[in-house]
């Protein structure tokens, strides 16, 4: 068991030693500024640097689009290199404040809600709300917002547009989305009927589907001007504030009509074959054009969850032990004991009774801003699954523990063997065959559940995937190749697990007794 541990961790350690990735380690030179990267034509992803894309942080990736041209403007007068964050859109503002980047230009409006946590600069475009639509809907020749009447619509959660909905009488208001990718695929499969956009990224939607339509409404939304002009967010009383207003008031409203048109042309949109290609040849092409985005993404969430569930057990195995301890004789010690048993029953309530997702956002942001205490995000990462699978390992290692024969517990005291003694050359290696099925379940679970990391603006399995999406609109083929790339992981992780316990079984009746023996006769 030994040998299989220290092979894992070598080559885990392996590859994490070969990875490359760009990293802005010099604050003073690198601005840092985030962004979706997911939300064409504002911004993208791509695999090079053409037409003055910039690198993402932590990826050896590019970003580009509206945003980060207008980033860029920014940088150059601020005399810094530009670097993206790419994070989820309900991260960016913890991400500001907490510090982990420098400022937000993703197509953010400046409500009055965004204004209590972080400043705005000026407007650096002013957009116009649509609906998208399909072709074929019964609402594709609609202008007016009565006419949408009944039909089911919905919006990104967290932005003005959801609230638009409301404007539209006798309305289906769908639950909000988490991102453009999820509405687009519901609109795509008939789950909603529409959804509310901008204009931008209605024109982006009709180039790259032919099935998407955009509707401009002659009788349209009533907006305020805070809703429509998009505007950079920084941190409050930042005092770059007037450096960046000073660029935007030289980047007049024809110069960001005039980007904007430039940058949709140049936005990755996959080409659509004149004949119907079948859904096979479709989800073979995905592969082809993204498999080194799949494959960086494949390999973050493998390297957290195999390191997050050797060090987790670790953690769990270490309780179990200690709670499975006899109490001390000695007053002091005893307190001691129990005050340290509380911590760690407040440890073990609290990362069970709580989302990872809510666990990744406290960790990584809060103790940022409770504390300056700025933590590299793939160690973030490791740090909550960790943390995570350690409080559900020490209930299932507790379990293991008094599920062996009390008859051996007391064999060994009679031999005069300490519980450390006890529990290190006879129970433990009983233990770790029990529970072995238990500890792949939550390696499993763990891979997972690394999906929830996007928020900390780690680039696993789901958000490459995500971003693949975005860029082809071919939603469902995406996502079913990152479910097949899941289950690959996981009935791997599967199988070899069940390699080693019957590797295990065979010494797992035997290894109690013949601990004991040697025990024995070590003491004769």
């Amino acid at each position: 068991m030994k040998k299989i541990l220290f092979t894992i961790l070598a080559a885990v350690t392996f590859l994490f030693a070969g990875a490359t990735s760009i990293q802005a380690d010099d604050t003073d030179n690198y601005l840092r500024v985030g962004m979706e990267a997911a939300y064409a034509p504002f911004n993208w992803t791509q695999e090079t640097n053409k037409n003055g894309a910039v690198p993402i942080e932590g990826s050896s990736q590019f970003a580009n689009g509206y945003d980060v041209h207008v980033a860029q403007k920014i940088a150059d007068k601020l005399g810094k290199k530009l670097i993206v964050v790419k994070t989820s859109w309900s991260g960016l503002i913890p991400a500001l404040t907490s510090g982990k980047i420098d400022m937000i230009v993703a197509g953010m409006s400046p409500t009055e809600e965004r204004r209590l946590e972080i400043d705005f600069s000026n407007s650096y475009y002013t957009s116009k709300p649509i609906l998208v639509v399909k072709k074929d809907n019964p609402y594709a020749d609609s202008s007016t917002l009565p006419e949408f009447s009944e039909a089911k619509i919905t919006s990104q959660q967290g932005v003005y547009l959801y609230d638009l909905i409301d404007q539209i009488p006798n309305v289906s208001k769908q639950t909000a989305m988490a991102d453009f990718g999820q509405m687009r695929q519901a609109l795509k499969s008939g789950v909603i009927d529409a959804y509310v956009s901008e204009r931008p990224d209605g024109i982006s939607a009709e180039m790259a589907d032919s099935e998407f339509q955009m509707i401009e409404l002659s009788d349209g939304f009533k907006v305020s001007e805070s809703d429509v002009a998009l505007a950079i967010g920084l941190r409050k009383d930042d005092p770059i504030m007037d450096q960046v207003n000073s660029v935007l008031e030289d980047f007049s409203i024809e110069q960001q009509i005039a980007l904007m048109d430039e940058i949709i042309a140049l936005q990755p949109i996959q080409e659509e074959s004149t004949e119907k290609p079948h859904f096979i040849s479709q989800v073979l092409a995905i592969v082809q054009n993204n498999w080194k985005q799949l494959l960086r993404g494949t390999w973050m969430t493998l390297f957290i969850s195999i390191l997050g569930t050797i060090l987790g057990t670790s953690i769990g195995l270490l309780i179990g032990v200690y709670k499975t301890a006899p109490k001390s004789s000695h007053k002091g010690l005893l307190v001691l004991q129990k005050a340290f048993n509380a911590l760690i029953n407040i440890y073990i309530e609290v990362f069970r009774g709580t989302p990872m997702i809510v666990q990744s956002m406290v960790i990584y942001y809060g103790t940022a801003q409770a504390f300056g205490l700025s933590i590299d995000r793939t160690l973030a990462a490791i740090f909550i699954v960790s943390i995570n699978t350690g409080a559900y390992m020490s209930e299932i290692v507790r379990g293991g523990i008094f599920s062996i024969d009390k008859g051996q517990f007391e064999a060994a005291t009679a031999l005069g063997m300490t519980h450390g003694q006890t529990m290190r050359k006879i129970i433990l290696p009983q233990v770790m065959r029990n529970i072995l099925p238990a500890t792949g379940n939550e390696f499993v679970i763990n891979i997972k559940d690394t999906s929830v990391l996007n928020v900390i603006s780690v680039v696993e399995l789901y958000f490459s995937g995500n971003t693949v999406a975005t860029q082809t609109y071919q939603y469902f083929q995406t996502f079913t190749v990152i479910a097949i790339i899941y289950f690959v992981l996981t009935f791997t992780v599967t199988r070899i697990l069940r390699y080693i316990e019957k590797r295990l079984d065979t010494d797992h009746y035997t290894t109690g007794a013949n601990q004991m023996q040697l025990e024995v006769t070590t003491h004769d």
